[in-house]
């Protein structure tokens, strides 16, 4: 069942995006994959900040008493609505909804809108839901009131259990609050669901960045009085940088220009208008930096991202290989994640080895073992140092 081409502007318009203002802001673009014939599927949209986006995804299982579950809601436009109609009027209305983690806003924030698009499912969300300034009760940040309950510890008692397990991640403590998410597997597609915890990037741009290319044509250029041209190859040149960007914040072969250049660039900028930030490009690429995304995208199939190695998972060890290890014990074929590529053809063996990294100290360590390069993690062990001075966050458990 592949999407429908858009009748109007109007099918993505999102006008609740000052709520967590992400690009692209009030227009959001959704493709639906079918990913298992007649049993799951993923809906794609995307976000960023600066032109530095990604997909976040949710996906949609077939229940074999009929019905769908929903893992991981998206906005619910009036296209996406519309795709998912498409499904309920084949397999069935939706009948669970699940919010995979506590923390992540860019999540958390389309649930309620899209609950109350689909009346009669029951909402599962992850314990120990926080908001931030305010600690609020979940009906105030537009849950529904009635049907919406926190998972069990015992992934038995829920009433889709025949056909789902799911290992809960958490709480760790990071002062601020804490971080959590909870994994699904579904038995008879042999699928891992996962949100933040793993991530596998693709080589080429994935298929809803293309649907408008311009974030990625935006950072293909060197500098800023370069024309933004749209080529299959500075497709892929800009997507390999956001993905350093993303991973990195500022990697080693990234030189920030100073204010001064930033606008002297700005006035011979070859576009000028408010969609190219009037010109303003404060980056300059090293030479290095094709080999820098190679060696990030080769560490495994399946990795940490550098802010939950740094500043997350190594806060609770333990907890992260225990709950690494419940979920190798499934025998999955694939993961679906919330970001970058997906379906991810892995192992559970291979899943285990990307928390390795908890497992080894540092100094015995050499990036491709699960470990990346120190002079690119710099700016977020520096962060990390800052958060724990200031005692925003715990410090980190001592390595095994």
């Amino acid at each position: 069942m592949a999407a429908q081409p858009l009748k109007s502007s109007t099918d993505r318009s999102w006008p609740f995006w000052p709520a967590v203002p992400l690009y692209p802001y009030g227009r959001r673009r959704t493709l639906r994959r079918e990913v298992v014939k007649d049993t799951v599927w993923t809906f794609d949209q995307c976000q960023g900040i600066f032109y530095v986006v990604v997909p976040i995804r949710m996906t949609v299982v077939r229940l074999d008493t009929g019905g769908l579950l929903v893992y991981a809601p998206v906005a619910p436009t009036q296209e996406c609505v519309g795709l998912m109609q498409e499904l309920e009027t084949a397999y069935g209305q939706v009948k669970y909804i699940i919010l995979p983690t506590v923390s992540a806003v860019e999540h958390k924030v389309f649930v309620g809108p899209f609950a109350r698009c689909f009346s009669a499912a029951q909402v599962y969300v992850v314990p120990n839901q926080w908001s931030f300034p305010l600690n609020l009760p979940l009906s105030w940040l537009g849950f529904p009131l009635g049907r919406t309950v926190f998972l069990p510890s015992d992934s038995t008692q829920t009433p889709f259990a025949d056909e789902f397990d799911y290992a809960l991640l958490g709480p760790i403590n990071l002062n601020l609050g804490p971080y959590a998410e909870v994994a699904f597997f579904h038995r008879r597609s042999q699928t891992l669901l996962v949100t933040d915890a793993v991530m596998s990037i693709p080589h080429d741009p994935p298929a809803i960045l293309q649907v408008d290319p311009y974030p990625l044509l935006f950072h293909a250029r060197d500098q800023a009085d370069e024309a933004i041209a749209d080529t299959p190859a500075n497709r892929v040149k800009g997507w390999h940088r956001i993905v350093l960007f993303t991973f990195y914040f500022r990697p080693s072969v990234l030189e920030v220009v100073s204010l001064k250049q930033t606008l002297r660039a700005a006035f011979s900028a070859a576009e000028r208008s408010s969609k190219a930030y009037f010109g303003l490009y404060p980056f300059r690429w090293c030479s290095g930096w094709p080999e820098c995304f190679e060696t990030l995208r080769g560490q495994r199939r399946l990795f940490v991202a550098p802010i939950l190695q740094e500043l997350i998972f190594n806060r609770s060890a333990q907890a992260v290989l225990g709950w690494a290890d419940a979920i190798a014990a499934w025998p999955f074929r694939q993961v679906i994640t919330c970001h970058l590529d997906s379906p991810t053809a892995a192992s559970p063996a291979e899943f285990r080895r990307a928390f390795e990294f908890l497992e080894k100290p540092r100094l015995l360590a050499a990036p491709g073992n699960g470990f990346l390069p120190e002079i690119d993690t710099a700016v977020i062990r520096q962060l990390d140092h800052r958060l724990n001075q200031s005692g925003l966050i715990p410090p980190a458990e001592r390595q095994l």
